[in-house]
């Protein structure tokens, strides 16, 4: 009897183990190192993982195989209050459903045909495995995508990088250039070489005349594979700044790989922010200087560029900078200042980018996807024309240093009358700053809707900045 519950036992630790790493890999592009050296909670990977499968192993093996179902016991409630808390749910793709197959086939053979009741070994086999799988399949699913793009050698290619409005600046360039061309851009934020592989298999419409890609980087070189893929005929470089600077350590490196994206050997004109401090040439131009009399209010976003006057119905200083690049992409590709204005007037806020949403008597702006200094503060100064009540929730800067928190801190202290963090994170460097008055703290997003419903009323201004998931 003991054997048989040791045995379903070591399945039920097996899948509980393989569930969370599996989960944190996916979180963090399967990239191993990431989960290691860079997760934001890092002692998740103690508590839920690490200390388990040392404390199993050790026990089953010295009590002869007898007794680690109890470091089951003790385990499962665990893993349940983790996965009952977190609020980005593993997807089941097939790279994961490969993994639990791999999984249980290596659990198989080392409790039936080794007696070896080991979960770390089965996990590693099975990680290397299902690594090995996917690294086949992405190179036929590559050389597939450059079959697909070579058989269009009519498309022309708009490639956009940047450390903050990445997505904005190619949705932005997609809305303008729709007026004369047949557009298309990569979805929602893909911004990965796997991601725009897979929209060109799948999704790229045979038809299209332009396509826009965003490219998006965690290190070195991760630009250059895509530009090398696509090779753009045109290229914007958006703001640079010190978003992701856990992983490439210095801005100088973040700077040196958003300009990986100039390589492409079909580069016909590109654009610079003036942040990449670069010189320009006669093919690479510098933008930003060039943007006046900047008007941002809770309607929209109005300034002159070179001497014309553009607006658009998307809030946020910032966003002049990022509508000025597809203004300078679109000129380029032969459009008059009457079909860029009446693409401008088709803009419509990127979700979860300040976008205003008007409920209940409640102003709501949702700025849950910005995670930068520069769209924070700006989002701030938006709130502050507002002439009632000021609610921010938020976690902070996550990719950020201590420094930028405080500033953080110190203007939200300035501006807003009711400030909730959520998260660990950063809460003690507001609960330093913040009037304790002013101050809450929520440590579960499941508590979020009674907390609005307590904490604001018809008439509030509620900011959402950088809102993010449980496991940041």
């Amino acid at each position: 009897m003991l054997t048989v519950i040791n045995l379903i036992a070591y399945f039920l630790m097996l899948g509980m183990l393989g569930y969370y790493i599996i989960t944190t890999l996916q979180w963090y592009s399967y990239r191993l190192e990431r989960v290691v050296f860079h997760h934001t909670k890092p002692w998740w990977n103690y508590l839920y993982f690490l200390v388990p499968f040392i404390t199993y192993d050790f026990v089953m093996a010295v009590t002869q195989k007898r007794y680690g179902f109890i470091v089951v016991l003790l385990y499962a409630p665990l893993f349940y209050y983790w996965w009952r808390g977190i609020d980005k749910r593993l997807v089941f793709t097939g790279r994961v459903k490969r993994f639990f197959a791999a999984l249980a086939l290596f659990g198989a053979f080392f409790v039936f045909a080794l007696h070896l009741y080991s979960v770390f070994l089965p996990i590693l086999l099975a990680w290397l495995v299902s690594a090995g799988i996917e690294k086949m399949l992405f190179g036929a699913f590559r050389r597939r995508a450059m079959k697909r793009l070579k058989s269009l050698p009519d498309l022309k290619v708009v490639g956009v990088t940047a450390s903050y409005g990445k997505t904005s600046i190619k949705n932005f360039i997609a809305t303008l250039l729709a007026q004369r061309y047949r557009t298309y851009a990569t979805p929602r934020s893909v911004n990965t070489l796997g991601g725009v592989m897979k929209d060109v298999n799948e999704e790229l419409p045979e038809e299209a005349e332009v396509y826009v890609v965003e490219m998006g980087a965690r290190g070195e070189g991760d630009i250059a594979e895509i530009t090398r893929f696509v090779q753009p005929h045109y290229a914007v470089v958006g703001k640079i700044g010190p978003a992701h600077i856990e992983y490439f350590k210095t801005l100088e490196r973040i700077r040196n790989t958003k300009m990986e994206i100039l390589q492409s050997p079909r580069l016909i004109e590109a654009w610079v922010h003036e942040s990449a401090r670069i010189k320009p040439t006669e093919m690479i131009h510098i933008f930003g200087p060039e943007i006046e009399e900047v008007e941002a209010t809770l309607e929209g976003t109005c300034f002159t560029l070179e001497g014309e006057r553009y607006c658009a119905k998307i809030l946020g200083a910032f966003n002049a900078v990022n509508l000025a690049a597809a203004i300078h992409v679109a000129r380029a590709l032969g459009l008059t200042p009457d079909e860029i204005r009446a693409g401008l007037e088709k803009i419509e806020p990127v979700p979860h980018r300040l976008q205003r949403i008007d409920a209940g008597g409640k102003v709501i702006l949702d700025d849950s996807f910005n995670g930068n200094i520069d769209g924070m503060m700006a989002s701030f100064d938006l709130a502050a024309t507002w002439p009632g009540r000021k609610v921010l929730i938020t976690p902070g800067l996550v990719e950020a240093d201590e420094a930028l928190n405080r500033q953080v801190a110190e203007r939200a202290e300035e501006i807003f009358d009711r400030i909730i963090v959520t998260g660990d994170l950063n809460y003690a460097i507001f609960k330093e700053i913040v009037s304790p008055e002013k101050l809450r703290h929520l440590e579960r997003k499941s508590e979020m809707e009674q907390m609005l419903v307590e904490e604001t009323r018809p008439g509030d201004l509620i900011l959402f900045a950088n809102d993010a998931p449980s496991f940041i």
